[in-house]
């Protein structure tokens, strides 16, 4: 059996060397198009066009989402997943060098390397497909286009659809600095927006008028003081946080009392069971700042994430499939991009990682694809595009993301995925391991309907950037009208 797979394993790894360039021109292309989450209609349609290209057919507007899509290959079980993200973020425009450099100042940028993540599930994906045909295999394989991840809109909305119900194991990935699996928690997760309405007035006679702005303000201060009687969990990841901001006040001019004014608050808590005690204080909160101001408000729910369930058996198959392949194998010259990135931000110039670290649990950053854990097991693993010392959500990680590092990532992403999943369907005790495990760790919990069924994906969340800055963009594009 094992020298069996070894040989479906080098057809795997064989297949993603003769057919990657097509999926580097897809990296490029959702790179140079850098669309904002819910914006991401050339982002989605390219990979939903190099999926059909592969033989997937591809099903759009997932969940209401018209950037979301489910691409399948195949009929029976198990059914396998693989995540895709593609959605960049605001004011990270750069050039593909190790200097700052904006392409369009101001304007979006992949700053967290989803121009790749999304490939390399699509890479992964047709590597699988081909092995399961070559060698007379059955099972079901898809990969799930998820818009909008850095506001995690995109996956609770589709399981709410109830798209992730019929899968069997989800294999995910994301850019890193470092090559490693890991099986970590992640905290639930809230977004909502709170209107106020009040009553202009001059600035001379402001008794005349309601100022929402004042309830806006009255709410954060109440926010402050609602702090204390939080849980705080354990810092860094595992801490129980709200943040807010006040997007939208106006009129603006200061001789006018507000009419109007939006507090945007977010929060990230260990449990969801938390997190919703923690939305019904928030919103007794805007009750009593409406009362004392005698305005009114309404409540937005952008969206709620659970805590993810983490999975030890998925992250050490996964890690035997990348201690097998190996780290991305860098040139000379990736190594010098990388060491002059870290000299402009004032980092040790030790290049990029080229070894494997063990698998590791803990707790990680939010994510929405913590949505999938409660499902099936899930398994993530970290490739090195960037060097250490250059943050996510940075233009350096942006500048290293577009260059070819992240091709080089790719190529791994594609073998490793690929071969974890091949095994998932070779070896189905693995399968049955996982779904034990995450069992056994969610024991009673629930997956509860963190989002009203009446609530809606806010699908112009970004619009009014992206409207100001596609058509500055375009001029830019390059031709990847062959593929897309």
């Amino acid at each position: 059996m094992a020298e069996h797979i070894n040989e479906e394993k080098k057809f795997i790894e064989h297949w993603v060397d003769i057919n990657n360039v097509d999926f580097y021109s897809i990296a490029d292309a959702i790179w140079s198009y850098s669309e904002l989450g819910m914006e991401e209609y050339k982002s989605s349609q390219a990979l939903a066009q190099i999926l059909k290209k592969y033989g997937f057919s591809v099903k759009k507007g997932a969940a209401g989402m018209p950037t979301a899509f489910v691409a399948t290959y195949g009929t029976g079980k198990p059914t396998i997943a693989f995540s895709a993200e593609y959605d960049a973020l605001p004011g990270l425009s750069q050039a593909s060098v190790p200097e700052q450099k904006p392409i369009v100042q101001g304007a979006p940028g992949h700053g967290c390397g989803h121009n790749l993540l999304g490939v390399g599930a699509a890479l992964a994906a047709a590597a699988l497909k081909n092995a399961v045909e070559k060698f007379n295999l059955t099972c079901t394989i898809k990969v799930m286009g998820t818009p909008a991840e850095e506001i995690c809109i995109g996956k609770p909305f589709m399981a709410r659809a109830g798209l992730f119900n019929d899968i069997d194991v989800v294999f995910d990935w994301h850019p890193s600095t470092h090559n490693v699996t890991d099986y970590t928690t992640s905290n639930a997760y809230f977004n909502n927006q709170y209107h106020f309405k009040g009553k202009t007035a001059h600035g001379s006679a402001p008794w005349s008028g309601r100022s929402a702005l004042d309830a806006a303000l009255i709410m954060g201060n109440m926010i402050e003081h609602l702090r204390e009687h939080m849980t705080p969990g354990s810092p860094p990841y595992a801490s129980n946080t709200i943040n807010y901001s006040f997007p939208d006040v106006g009129p603006s001019f200061p001789n006018v009392v507000p009419d109007r004014a939006t507090i945007w608050v977010i929060g990230r808590f260990v449990t969801s069971e938390e997190a919703n005690y923690i939305i019904s204080r928030i919103d007794k909160c805007a009750q009593g700042a409406a009362l004392a101001t005698e305005t009114t408000f309404e409540i937005e729910r952008i969206t709620s994430t659970h805590e993810r369930i983490p999975n030890k058996t998925m992250a050490e198959l996964v890690h035997r499939n990348l201690q097998s392949i190996g780290a991305p194998r860098f040139t000379q010259e990736d190594q010098d991009f990388a060491k002059r990135l870290q000299k402009a931000y004032n980092a040790p110039e030790t290049g990029l990682d080229t070894k494997v670290t063990a698998a590791h649990g803990g707790t990680g950053p939010v994510s929405d694809n913590s949505e999938y854990s409660w499902f099936a097991p899930m398994s993530m693993l970290n490739i090195a595009v960037t060097p250490p010392g250059i943050t996510a959500h940075s233009w350096g990680f942006a500048a290293s993301a577009g260059s070819s590092i992240g091709k080089k990532a790719l190529d791994v992403v594609g073998k490793v995925n690929a071969c974890a999943a091949f095994e998932i369907i070779t070896r189905p005790e693995i399968m049955d391991e996982a779904k034990k495990e995450m069992r056994e760790y969610l024991s009673d919990k629930k997956y509860l309907d963190l989002i009203p069924k009446t609530t809606k994906p806010k699908l112009t969340i970004n619009q009014d950037i992206m409207d100001r800055y596609r058509p500055l963009q375009e001029k830019l594009y390059k031709d990847y009208r062959l593929i897309c």
